[in-house]
């Protein structure tokens, strides 16, 4: 029997240089969260909820920490499409004071269904004008924050969710790339990383030297990628591997105010284990006969040199990392969480899962690293934590 879990909503100082808290939430399921600091001191956090992942119940859900409280608010659902899962919700501040939202829509368990919607609001995120598309190609997926370059140019990162004739979506033909836009997010041009599959989630920030570093979660769950630009994300360098470990789970990194690089991830890959998952979606059947619009009655032969994507490795522990160094190493980490990681089955109704998933991290001017991150699938969990904090662990 599942013991229940207490949640708490207002901040709690579970010790020094560490604050924690639960978002509230009254769905069964809570996942894939961004966080956004405001210039008014507010601060944002959205996710996707509802009965499970890939079932059209699932919205997308705000939160707010309103600057001097104790107590996230309740939150507020800004999508509700049903027809489509809505997933993998960002927040952006736009240089012109404009707060945008942007997440994607899919049918069923098909990610390469899915589209990218946004809408805007202008009184930091109390109103919203209406849901537009962004981009209307199926299979498009968004992760990570948009990131205003040194010339005034936005780029969004993307990926593509790619199925070969005749299969359903696993993620073995998945890769990135870039989007880019001049004229405040009116048209876009994009711009492929090379050589890419299996690297998605691209996450970018600008390095001091004018270049971009950008990281990627693998779908081979062996470790984290990382490229480079040098020409405001025109070309990309190939991704190699890093030395940090990735399990097909989402990370996410952010530059600190003194240039440092803080990166929240699971310290965990597919090696040794013992039990794994095929696919995201094994739980997951369509609503209705043909809802997979990808799919054909042929099944081709399998190839035995290709690549699969990797599900099922644990999801834990939940890792903070720091580099002084732009990337090339990762001096000082700290676990922000530690358990088994168990995620073999989306379905949170049981309460079976045990994962700590799809960090989000950001830095207020004060110093404080705030860090959003799935609980179990069931709750949001939100951690401030200071760099030394980080720095005085002797893991």
């Amino acid at each position: 029997m599942t013991s229940k879990i207490l949640f708490h909503h207002e901040l709690r100082t579970v010790e020094p240089g560490r604050t924690d808290a639960y978002l509230p939430s009254d769905c069964v399921q809570n996942h894939a969260s961004n966080i956004l600091p405001l210039d008014n001191g507010d601060l944002l956090c959205v996710w996707f909820a509802g009965t499970q992942e890939g079932i059209p119940d699932i919205s997308i859900y705000m939160s707010r920490l309103n600057k001097g409280e104790s107590e996230w608010s309740k939150p507020v659902k800004l999508s509700d499409d049903p027809t489509r899962s809505e997933q993998n919700p960002i927040l952006f501040s736009a240089p012109d004071g404009k707060l945008w939202l942007i997440y994607t829509a899919q049918k069923s368990g098909n990610q390469d269904t899915a589209i990218v919607r946004y809408r805007i609001s202008e009184d930091h995120g109390y109103t919203w004008g209406p849901i537009e598309t962004l981009f209307g190609t199926p299979g498009t997926f968004v992760r990570q924050p948009v990131v205003v370059l040194d010339n005034g140019e936005w780029l969004l990162p993307v990926f593509y969710c790619v199925v070969s004739p005749g299969e359903k979506w696993v993620g073995d033909n998945d890769y990135s790339a870039v989007k880019i836009s001049s004229d405040q997010g009116r048209s876009w041009t994009e711009y492929a990383v090379p050589n890419s599959t299996g690297c998605v989630h691209m996450n970018v920030e600008k390095l001091p030297d004018g270049s971009l570093l950008a990281l990627y979660r693998s779908r081979w769950a062996d470790f984290i990628y990382m490229s480079y630009s040098y020409d405001n994300g025109r070309t990309w360098t190939e991704p190699v591997p890093t030395e940090l470990p990735n399990n097909n789970s989402s990370i996410q990194f952010t530059k600190l105010n003194n240039g440092n690089l803080a990166l929240v991830y699971n310290h965990m890959n597919a090696e040794n284990c013992t039990e794994r998952r095929t696919s995201l979606y094994d739980d997951i059947e369509d609503e209705e006969e043909g809802n997979n619009e990808s799919s054909t009655a042929a099944v081709l032969e399998e190839d035995p040199n290709k690549k699969k994507a990797f599900w099922g490795a644990p999801r834990a522990p939940m890792t903070i990392a720091l580099s002084e160094d732009g990337g090339k190493t990762w001096s000082y980490s700290r676990n922000l969480e530690i358990g088994d990681g168990y995620a073999m089955t989306n379905n949170s109704k049981d309460q079976l899962n045990r994962e700590y998933s799809y960090p989000s991290v950001k830095q207020t001017p004060d110093g404080t690293i705030h860090v959003t991150f799935t609980y179990f699938r069931q709750r949001i969990k939100y951690v401030a934590v200071t760099e030394s904090w980080i720095k005085a662990s002797d893991q």
